[in-house]
C-alpha cells in the first residue's frame, strides 16, 4: 500500500486520469505500520466541504476514536477530497493498491463517487499484478445531508454505529446499477436513479444544500414550475418498446429512499438481483401534497397511476424529442435522455 508516512496536501484541482493511473494516494496519510501483512490497509476518503462543512469537522472529532477502534488491526489510510470526481481517481488507485477496503465518509454524493471509482473502462477495478484474487470492499461512514443509502439497512448518522461496522467486518454482495447512452460514457449508481420531475427537483436541490434538508422542498418548488407531464418509451428487459402517456417521475431503485427520506421504491434492495422501478403518471403539483406523507412512508404503490415492477434493465426514450427530460442517479446529475438502466448483480462486496 503505497500510504506510509504521508502528509495531507491540499490539492487545488482534480488530479489528471493520466496521473491517477499511477498514483493518486497523495492526498493520503496513514497511521499503522504495514510491516505486517495480516494488517489490513483502510482507505477513508473524506469530502470535507460535504453537509456545509460539518462532514470534515465531524471527521477530524472523529479520527481519535477510529484510531482507536482499528489502529491496531489496520492501517488507517486518510484522503480528504478537493473537488469533483477526486474520490474517483482515489478509490481506483486505492483499489489497484491493494487497499482491503475503501470507505465513504459522508453523503450520497461522496458514496456515489467512490462506487464510480470501483470501476474503469466497463470494467470491475482491480489490484495490480495480483497473482492471487484481492477483493477490495465497500465501507460507509453516513455523515451527509441525505444519507439516503445507509436508510435502505436502517443505518443511522451515527459514526460510532459506522464505526463498530467496519470493527465487526461482515461484508455481502451488492449490486451497483449501471446507465448507458449511445456514444457516451458509463455511469454507475447504488442507490436510486431518476427521470423527469423528481431528477429535475434534485437537480435544482443541488444548489441549496447550504440550506440543509430544506433544499429538497426548495428543489422541488422549482422543479413544478414550467413542468408538463411527458410521453415516454420505455423498454423492460430488453422486451418490447411501450408508450406510457404523461409521464410525471420515473425512479430505478437499488436501494428504497431518496430526497432526504422519502421512500421511493420501497421494495428494492440492493443483494436482490433486480430493480424497483416505480412509474408515476399524470400526477398533479396538488397530489404531491396531498399524497407526499404516502411517498416518505412507502405506501404509494396502491395510489392510482403509480406503477411497480421489477427489472433488471430499462431503457427510456422521449416520444417527441425535446432534450429536456432531466435523468439524475444517487442525486447527481447526468443530462438528459434517453438512457439505459441495467444491474450488475453482486458486483461489490460491501462492509456491513
Amino acid at each position: 500500500m503505497v500510504c506510509l508516512g504521508m502528509a495531507v496536501v491540499s490539492m487545488a484541482a482534480k488530479p489528471s486520469l493520466l496521473r491517477a493511473e499511477q498514483s493518486d494516494l497523495s492526498a493520503a496519510t496513514c497511521t499503522g505500520s504495514s510491516s505486517s501483512s495480516r494488517r489490513r490497509d483502510l482507505v477513508f476518503i473524506v469530502n470535507p466541504r460535504g453537509a456545509n462543512g460539518r462532514t470534515g469537522r465531524e471527521w477530524k472529532k472523529l479520527l481519535p476514536y477510529l484510531r482507536s477502534r482499528l489502529g491496531s488491526d489496520c492501517n488507517i489510510c486518510e484522503s480528504l477530497t478537493s473537488g469533483p470526481s477526486h474520490a474517483i481517481d482515489i478509490t481506483r488507485e486505492a483499489i489497484r493498491e491493494g487497499a482491503d477496503a475503501v470507505v465513504a465518509v459522508g453523503g450520497d454524493g461522496t458514496l456515489h463517487e467512490v462506487v464510480n471509482g470501483f470501476f474503469w473502462g466497463g470494467k470491475p477495478v482491480y489490484k495490480h499484478d495480483s497473482k492471487v484474487p484481492h477483493t477490495t470492499s465497500l465501507g460507509l461512514i453516513p455523515l451527509g445531508t441525505g444519507s439516503d443509502f445507509a436508510r435502505t439497512f436502517s443505518w443511522t448518522n451515527d459514526p460510532v454505529d459506522a464505526i463498530e461496522r467496519l470493527v465487526k467486518g461482515s461484508r455481502s454482495r451488492i449490486d451497483v446499477g449501471v446507465i448507458t447512452k449511445e456514444g457516451g460514457d458509463l455511469h454507475y449508481f447504488i442507490n436510486v436513479a431518476d427521470i423527469h420531475l423528481s431528477a429535475k427537483a434534485g437537480y435544482h436541490a443541488s444548489r441549496y444544500k447550504r440550506f440543509g434538508k430544506l433544499c429538497y422542498v426548495i428543489g422541488a418548488l422549482q422543479a413544478f414550475f414550467g413542468h408538463h407531464n411527458q410521453d415516454l418509451k420505455i423498454r423492460v428487459n430488453d422486451g418490447e418498446w411501450e408508450v406510457y402517456p404523461k409521464v410525471t417521475a420515473l425512479c430505478i431503485g437499488n436501494g428504497q429512499f431518496f430526497g432526504g427520506g422519502m421512500r421511493i421504491t420501497p421494495n428494492a434492495h440492493p443483494s436482490s438481483g433486480n430493480f424497483e422501478v416505480e412509474t408515476l403518471q399524470d400526477f398533479q403539483w396538488y397530489d404531491f401534497i396531498l399524497k407526499l406523507h404516502r411517498l416518505y412512508s412507502g405506501t404509494h404503490l396502491s395510489v392510482d397511476n403509480v406503477l411497480s415492477r421489477s427489472a433488471f434493465s430499462i431503457e427510456v426514450e422521449e416520444v417527441v424529442g425535446t432534450n429536456s427530460i432531466f435523468v439524475q442517479s444517487d442525486g447527481e446529475h447526468l443530462g438528459f435522455l434517453p438512457r439505459k438502466f441495467s444491474v450488475l448483480p453482486a458486483v461489490i462486496s460491501m462492509i456491513c
